[in-house]
């Protein structure tokens, strides 16, 4: 995991929220199947134990995550500094191979959304782009290949 996590305030409210529920409500609701279950006697041949185990084992790696993630977040400023792309950037490219525009938004990794454009700071293409200026060209280096993306505005 990364020792650092990139996320605006809002977004760190979110996964607060996320995990007291988690802690406080589903903790209990699966304790309480588990309890059902184990009711019913022999648990080698009982699916609904297993079910209810394996919901448990997903339920505390989730809790694991998310308070590893809220301890270790760093909180994205807003900034009307549009001269460099940084996180919290909007970002239009031109990419000459592919003759095509596109506008990503650069968050970090517990924001993405790649059906939105918004990539993470951690991306091929994010990495690339941050600490660049308009008009700068940079190479992306993607696992298929470099290609290059010219800046055409930050916002």
């Amino acid at each position: 995991m990364a020792d650092q996590f990139y996320m605006t305030s809002e977004q760190k409210k979110k996964a607060e929220e996320r995990l007291k529920y988690l802690t406080t409500v589903k903790r209990y609701e699966i304790i309480e199947r588990i309890q059902e279950a184990r009711s019913h006697g022999d648990l080698s041949e009982n699916a609904e134990y297993d079910a209810a185990r394996n919901e448990q084992a997903a339920n505390e790696g989730e809790i694991n995550e998310l308070d590893y993630q809220i301890k270790n977040a760093v909180i994205i400023e807003e900034s009307d500094d549009n001269s460099v792309v940084h996180i919290g950037s909007k970002v239009a490219v031109y990419d000459e191979d592919l003759e095509e525009e596109a506008v990503y938004t650069i968050m970090g990794t517990t924001e993405v959304d790649a059906m939105r454009n918004i990539i993470s700071n951690e991306s091929p293409v994010g990495a690339a782009l941050l600490k660049h200026k308009k008009g700068d060209v940079v190479t992306v280096k993607a696992p298929d290949g470099e290609y290059k993306l010219k800046i055409l505005k930050i916002s």
